[in-house]
């Protein structure tokens, strides 16, 4: 495999990417972690090893800064160019629901404390974890972060993020916050922490000047917004028929199928979403999940469609408060979509939220700042 240096000058050199210092300075720090990461632990001493002391981990890396500026770009690079046994790259939403899962499972073994056993057994399966878009809103989460992530660098464990905050405004005026100063602590003092806010919104940049709300149902806007998604994802189109698909977990125990899935982006159709049987635990596993979601097929709205309507209004609600980019074809514009009868002046303010998501100022906002932290 090659190196993550060599991989981003391959890029600049192909002009997909234009030079940014804070770009180099990153992709220079992931590429001496793979190096030493590749190199494999050193040895430790008898004593440790009777001890049962994990070996230390490379210092892992945290990268923050505004939306489309490369973060996941240089992850995926990151990722993608590391050959060793153990890697693992997820959402850190999912992630931290997946931790929920195994500390319900110690806690019915009531012995001591869940997160020291769930750390080590992630540990166990783990030797690098890469997070992409780190968003704490929660105090579920935030009251185990600090015990957590030192448990696993304790196991040895190196761990890579991305964020759109910097760590001292992650969780910033969440409930108990006190109990969050630790974890922010603990990200300054292991890991390298880098930021990435050089001159260009590459994802905006991909998007063009492009509405984001297409009008009608065509498949002229069809092929608009298939265009958009490969620009976004990088997918090659002649592979169309290949795009991923996933199933992302919903409070409670189900899974919600995401037909096409890919790099933070996904399509889905207003059907799916607004025509079964689906609430806010969806949509907000959605919004936490995608920085960008393009939703097809939305019908005129009105009485006699008023369930899917009222779902419509929870996922923009959703899509909203988590500043998902929202690339969208309907049967008309907004103001029009629901221009009548019982429902339609409660309707004005998702009408409201629908053009804001078009605006520049919206769009130029990172994923999951809008979160309100509990």
């Amino acid at each position: 495999m090659t190196s993550v240096l060599a991989r981003y000058e391959e890029l600049i050199a192909a002009g997909e990417l234009k030079r940014d210092p804070e770009q180099a300075a990153a992709a220079a720090r992931l590429d001496r972690l793979q190096r030493e990461l590749e190199a494999g632990a050193p040895r430790l001493g008898l004593f440790d090893r009777l001890r049962g002391k994990a070996p230390p981990s490379p210092r892992g890396v945290y990268l923050w800064g505004g939306v489309g500026r490369g973060k996941s770009m240089l992850m995926d690079l990151f990722f993608s160019c590391l050959a060793v046994e153990k890697k693992r790259r997820v959402h850190f939403g999912e992630f931290m629901l997946e931790v929920h899962e195994r500390l319900g499972v110690e806690r019915r073994k009531e012995i001591g404390d869940p997160v020291l056993p769930t750390a080590a057994a992630i540990a166990a399966e783990t030797r690098v974890l890469a997070f992409d878009e780190m968003i704490v809103n929660n105090s579920p989460d935030a009251m185990i972060l600090s015990r957590l992530f030192t448990a696993l660098l304790e196991h040895g464990v190196t761990v890579v993020t991305t964020s759109n905050r910097a760590p001292s405004e992650l969780y910033r005026n969440g409930l108990n916050r006190e109990h969050f100063l630790p974890f922010i602590a603990l990200i300054e003092q292991r890991l390298d922490v880098l930021a990435l806010n050089g001159p260009i919104d590459y994802r905006r940049d991909r998007l063009g000047r492009m509405d984001t709300w297409l009008v009608p149902n065509s498949p002229a806007n069809t092929a608009t917004l298939s265009a958009a998604f490969f620009r976004l994802t990088d997918f090659a189109p002649e592979d169309r028929e290949h795009v991923p698909a996933e199933d992302i977990a919903v409070p409670g125990g189900r899974t919600l199928h995401v037909p096409k899935s890919l790099k933070g982006v996904a399509v889905f159709s207003f059907k799916r979403l607004c025509g079964e049987a689906r609430g806010t635990p969806d949509y907000l596993a959605i919004a936490r999940r995608f920085h960008t979601v393009i939703l097809v097929g939305i019908p005129r709205l009105g009485p006699d469609n008023r369930n899917e309507a009222a779902r419509f209004v929870g996922l923009i609600d959703a899509l909203y408060e988590h500043k998902v980019k929202l690339l969208a074809m309907a049967d008309a514009e907004p103001d029009a979509l629901y221009e009548r009868g019982d429902g339609a002046f409660e309707f004005q303010r998702t009408v409201s939220r629908l053009e804001e998501m078009r605006s520049e100022d919206y769009l130029a906002q990172g994923h999951g700042t809008g979160a309100t932290a509990s």
